[in-house]
């Protein structure tokens, strides 16, 4: 099954669509969408810990939107070094860096501007310094090769039309043992030409 997009796909117009869905789910997570959001659907759907969640700032609980629970897939040890590729809000991150610890590392990465404001003031609320957000995208990711543990995303890649740069490049980032903990939608057949070349439903 191929995971290219196709070759004629206005790859631009795709990014400023996703960055405009997702930078107003930054801003009024409450607002209609098509897609699940909130810590109450994490919760309940999901696998999250309630009490958990509830210990993180609210503005990144409440702007999750994400389709799995990566952190669920293997435990996060102290020290590790996790990237999480479209952090968005920073939830699945501030969980992560809680596992890390202090002698760990945790960085976001997100290209949707008011996701990564949104994420550094959820990170700055914690109050925990070894977290840090950069705005990045998932084909060109501003990570020194070989220098992650951990890989995390959720529902993002889907989203990605390179997607063999974006796999690379969670490769590249990898050091040797390290692991990729995904949570995304996958398909079990080839889409028509029609459908894949439909801009609204790449953006869902």
């Amino acid at each position: 099954m191929s995971v290219a997009c196709p070759v004629d796909l206005d790859t631009g117009k795709l990014r400023r669509e996703i960055s405009k869905i997702y930078g107003k789910v930054a801003v009024e997570p409450a607002a209609q969408f098509h897609f699940h959001r909130g810590p109450a659907y994490a919760t309940e759907f999901l696998g999250y810990d309630a009490d958990e969640l509830a210990s993180l700032p609210a503005e990144c609980t409440g702007s999750f939107a994400g389709i799995g629970n990566p952190l669920a897939i293997a435990a996060v040890q102290g020290g590790e070094t996790v990237v999480d590729i479209g952090c968005g809000a920073g939830m699945d991150l501030l969980l992560a860096g809680k596992r890390v610890g202090q002698k760990g590392q945790a960085i976001g990465i997100d290209m949707t501007e008011a996701m990564v404001e949104r994420a550094r003031n959820s990170v700055a609320a914690s109050g925990m310094t070894h977290i840090e957000i950069r705005k990045g995208d998932a084909t060109a990711l501003p990570v020194a090769g070989g220098s992650v543990d951990v890989v995390i995303s959720n529902g993002v890649l889907n989203l990605v039309p390179e997607k063999e740069l974006g796999f690379a490049e969670i490769v590249r980032i990898l050091r040797p043992g390290g692991r990729l903990q995904l949570a995304d939608i996958a398909l079990d057949r080839e889409l028509s030409e029609d459908v894949r070349q439909n801009i609204d439903l790449w953006t869902g």
